[in-house]
């Protein structure tokens, strides 16, 4: 498996090379906006950066099944599956925020065991193989130590349905009993965490492709990467509770008191 997964980081980190040239020329151009028919946008930079990273991927590991944002999935019963958004964040990139990345993670026999996230407009990359730690440019990355809710800076991104039940009061709790509350949404919060600059990310509306890549880096970083009820990252996951160790237990604690001990889909 060690020689599958060096030929996997090299395809994942060559294509996601290709798709940020891909996506820096349409950014200094501009693109038209498509909206697909569950209201989110579309545009020629994603489905052009998708099939470039396909060439790639496809080439380097032909066994392997591919899902992608765009084109959909080829066969995700394949003991390998590469989960691939060439542009996650579309919204911030047609509204010319600098919020997105290029997300690329490799699956066996469902266990998220490599990812490779990168910001372009940033000229960062991170990446991370099962066992072997997280990297940022090819410098090793580390979690905080943070331990206490008061030293603990939190961030949140999609949390639109946590405010329909019990959990919302919860966040609330933490975030006033908290060091400082950010909001920096996509890749950047889960690059700020394995590098050590945040200690607690919640989110609760999103796809497993937006952040199987990221669960990767995190984990390998030493940090705890869940859904917001403590499930393992899978095809299924809609939530993210991702911190250092100590974080996340007093995270998933709270929220599950707040739920009276059960838990509910996130």
């Amino acid at each position: 498996m060690s020689d599958i997964l060096d030929k996997a980081l090299g395809a994942a980190r060559e294509a996601a090379g290709a798709a940020a040239e891909i996506i820096l020329h349409y950014w200094r151009t501009g693109v038209d906006v498509v909206v697909k028919g569950d209201d989110t946008p579309v545009t020629v930079a994603d489905r052009e950066a998708e099939m470039a990273i396909r060439g790639i991927l496809a080439a380097a590991l032909p066994e392997a099944g591919i899902y992608g944002e765009e084109y959909g999935a080829d066969d995700i019963s394949r003991e390998w599956l590469w989960l691939v958004d060439p542009l996650d964040g579309t919204k911030s990139f047609v509204r010319r925020t600098p919020f997105f990345s290029t997300q690329i993670a490799l699956m066996h026999r469902g266990e998220l065991v490599l990812g490779v996230s990168s910001a372009p407009l940033y000229d960062e990359r991170m990446w991370a193989v099962r066992g072997r730690g997280a990297f940022l440019d090819g410098q090793r990355v580390q979690v905080a130590s943070t331990a206490a809710m008061r030293d603990a800076s939190i961030s949140t991104g999609n949390v639109k349905s946590l405010t329909a039940d019990a959990r919302w009061d919860a966040l609330g709790a933490m975030i006033r009993d908290s060091n400082r509350i950010r909001g920096y949404g996509d890749f950047c919060h889960y690059h700020l965490l394995a590098r050590g600059g945040l200690d607690l990310v919640i989110e609760s509306d999103l796809n497993i492709l937006d952040v199987a890549a990221l669960a990767v880096i995190v984990r390998e970083a030493g940090g705890v990467f869940t859904d917001l009820d403590g499930n393992a990252p899978d095809l299924r996951t809609r939530s993210v509770l991702a911190g250092t160790p100590a974080m996340h237990a007093q995270a998933l604690e709270r929220f599950r008191a707040s739920l009276g001990g059960a838990t509910i889909g996130g």
